[in-house]
């Protein structure tokens, strides 16, 4: 047993070996990740491989620069220019052109300041002392973005050079310009990145997660062992669905970002085709019924909580309630593995017996209303409550609604 704790590091926080131990599984697992990522950018298409070919990119935008400003240009000064290729290989070309603008206007602003510095104080010291403040200052400007630091580092490299010159600055800011336009360039037109393959998995994540939470909510109301705790882990479910829409969200930007200032032609260059990315409409479509399922297990909460007045149903309807979710819950998993294979893969709901029994669920719930309307208001109010939602949910998942 103390070589299982002694492995996994979980033995004596607090003695001797613990520290070792925690160490060499941190550096473990790091290196469990790396080999994860290295064999899926192996083995085909995805994030770990966008992230290998951007970096290589990077790599060789900063080589290029180099070779032509100090090799062939024979510029003494030629470090400006690939440290600035190297850092304008973005994830879109949009923010390269943008993100090269920025710095280019920061390295112009510190080469600027510090040689008017030094020619003030004529020490390296006092030059250093006058202008960092200010230019740390700059640095903050929403202007810069997150470019305004290399106003700073331009002034810090060219007071340690020593060379205060026009001649000097000139070719500073000629090898600025150079780096920049080469990283722009290489991103642009080797493999110009095009990220739709995010929006694709995130949107298929959602839909998949939604009919995750959908089986999980029919598996225990159909056991009928639930309470108000259980209820509580529902809305956590559901609210882990808002995360991964904001995730979508951010991906859609993302790959709107990537289309841009990238032609035609360009894009023909990149693996993944402009018209893999799937409509904006679906994204909509899995935020209405996001917000669904949050209702749905918000109204089972309220029903579970005994301090207030609305009651649960019947357990019978209850259990019927539930086969309706567990429907609607494969159809969300068929929606995602439709959009993981980009093809127009059978619905559930648009099979006809799987409809025909979700309708005539539907009917038997309908009927349970009435039977529960006799037996109160608060008996009412929740089922009425969760036999919209669950409308809701058909509409949005089937594109029509159920018969009344």
């Amino acid at each position: 047993m103390a070589d299982v704790r002694e492995e996994t590091g979980q033995g004596d926080a607090t003695g001797p070996t613990a520290p070792v131990a925690r160490v060499r599984n941190a550096v473990r697992w790091d290196a469990r990740s790396v080999g994860r990522a290295a064999l899926a950018a192996w083995r085909g298409p995805g994030r770990e491989r966008d992230l290998f070919v951007q970096s290589l990119k990077a790599a060789a935008a900063a080589v290029l620069a180099w070779l032509l400003a100090q090799v062939w240009l024979g510029d003494p000064m030629a470090l400006m220019a690939p440290w600035v290729a190297l850092v304008l290989v973005q994830a879109t070309v949009y923010s390269s052109l943008v993100q090269g603008t920025r710095q280019f206007a920061a390295i112009c602003v510190g080469a600027l300041v510090a040689s008017g510095a030094q020619a003030v104080t004529d020490d390296t010291t006092g030059a250093l002392a006058l202008s960092l403040p200010v230019l740390m200052l700059l640095s903050n400007w929403p202007r810069f973005g997150d470019q305004g630091v290399y106003a700073a580092t331009t002034a810090v490299f060219t007071i340690a050079t020593g060379t205060v010159s026009a001649t000097a600055v000139g070719h500073r800011l000629g090898q600025a310009a150079l780096g920049a336009v080469i990283g722009v360039a290489v991103n642009a037109l080797v493999l110009p990145p095009i990220h739709l393959r995010d929006v694709r998995e995130n949107l298929a994540a959602l839909a998949r997660e939604t009919g995750d939470v959908l089986h999980i909510v029919a598996r225990d109301l159909y056991d009928g062992e639930w309470d108000g705790k259980t209820a509580v882990g529902w809305v956590g479910a559901s609210a882990r669905l808002q995360d991964r829409l904001e995730a979508l969200r951010s991906a859609r930007g993302w790959s709107r970002e990537s289309l841009r200032l990238t032609s035609g032609p360009l894009r023909a260059l990149h693996r993944v085709p402009a018209k893999a990315l799937p409509p904006e409409e679906e994204d909509e479509r899995f935020g209405r019924v996001t917000g669904h399922v949050t209702a749905l297990t918000r109204t089972l909460a309220v029903a579970a909580d005994e301090e207030r007045t609305p009651a649960a149903p019947d357990a019978a309807v209850l259990r019927r309630y539930a086969r309706l979710l567990e429907l609607i819950g494969d159809s969300c998993r068929a929606e995602a593995d439709r959009l993981v294979h980009g093809g127009a893969q059978a619905d559930p709901l648009l099979d006809e017996r799987t409809e025909s029994a979700m309708r005539e669920l539907h009917e038997r719930l309908q009927e349970g209303l009435r039977e529960e309307a006799g037996q109160g208001p608060a008996r009412t109010a929740v089922l009425g409550a969760l036999l919209l939602q669950a409308e809701n949910l058909w509409a949005d998942l089937d594109g029509g609604k159920p018969a009344r």
